[in-house]
């Protein structure tokens, strides 16, 4: 009997799978041109603020009589206002005044949110149901009603418009802040502390609050580009600081007059506050999208 042997069989590589997730992993690695222009316009936004004669040497306040109303272009590129005052000049300045007042609203609320959320979730079930009923109650009004009727019964002015901003935001940080808190109360290495006789403060500030904290980062940028909004709109409505002051809200409270003749007065300002507001946004929302594994 004849066997009849064939050609050698080959072995043929085993093809490997790629991951289902592989794919979607590369695609959300890519460079996101969106994020990109945000965090390079927060950069030249924060050198504005620092450091504003590194952009436009010239002077906010200087007028010049004989460029009154000039339309955008070489000299003056975003134009000149009623006064003959440099419009690009001003709002380069003006970024100092809106992030500073941002910036410090921001800081009260997320201190005293983190505050306050701390001593609802730590404290007593009664005083957990006051505090709580109190945010409620506040967060139930619009941010810039709140700061409105802090302003008018202590005053216009830069300081009272951020204690206002800092006030009407601080329900919002402070009832996160809470809910991570009862959550961490719980929590077995708590429980465990407990146990083994850890100090009050010490047990608070080792355990309770390192883990409490993760996510007050990611909403104070989202609630700066909220804030700057709220000063812009109650300087508008001339509750911050008051002219001469190159703030952008000031700048398009002078420049609404001029509209049908002059609107680089307060378009341009308004650019600067929506391209502010939006790029803060956009890079909060890409940070929060990392805490919450989202992205990679």
């Amino acid at each position: 009997m004849t066997v009849t042997v064939g050609p050698p069989l080959t072995e043929t590589p085993t093809r490997v799978l790629a991951d289902p997730s592989e794919p979607a992993v590369r695609r959300r690695s890519r460079p996101r041109p969106g994020l990109l222009a945000a965090e390079v316009y927060l950069i030249l936004l924060v050198v504005a603020a620092v450091w504003p004669a590194a952009l436009t040497p010239g002077d906010p306040l200087a007028a010049d009589p004989l460029a009154v109303l000039s339309p955008p272009g070489p000299g003056h590129w975003f134009g000149t206002d009623h006064l003959g005052r440099d419009v690009l000049t001003r709002v380069v300045h003006g970024a100092g005044h809106s992030l500073t007042i941002g910036v410090a609203a921001t800081a009260l609320a997320v201190v005293g949110g983190v505050l306050l959320g701390l001593l609802a979730g730590l404290t007593h079930r009664v005083a957990d149901e006051a505090l709580s009923r109190t945010f409620d109650a506040l967060s139930a009004f619009p941010m810039l009603l709140l700061a409105l009727l802090f302003i008018t019964i202590a005053g216009p002015g830069t300081a009272s418009l951020i204690v206002a901003i800092g006030i009407a935001t601080l329900p919002h940080h402070a009832r996160v802040v809470r809910g991570q808190t009862l959550v961490v109360r719980g929590s077995g290495y708590v429980e465990q502390a407990i146990t083994f006789g850890q100090s009050r403060p010490r047990l608070v500030l080792r355990h309770v609050l390192p883990n409490v904290v993760g996510p007050v980062p990611v909403l104070a940028v989202i609630g700066l580009g909220e804030a700057i909004l709220a000063a812009a709109g109650l300087s508008f409505l001339g509750m911050g600081p008051q002219p001469p002051s190159p703030e952008w809200g000031a700048m398009l409270s002078e420049g609404r007059n001029y509209l049908q003749v002059a609107w680089w007065i307060s378009i341009l300002p308004g650019l600067a506050v929506t391209a502010t507001v939006v790029s803060l946004t956009v890079v909060g929302r890409h940070w929060q999208a990392r805490f919450d594994g989202r992205w990679r």
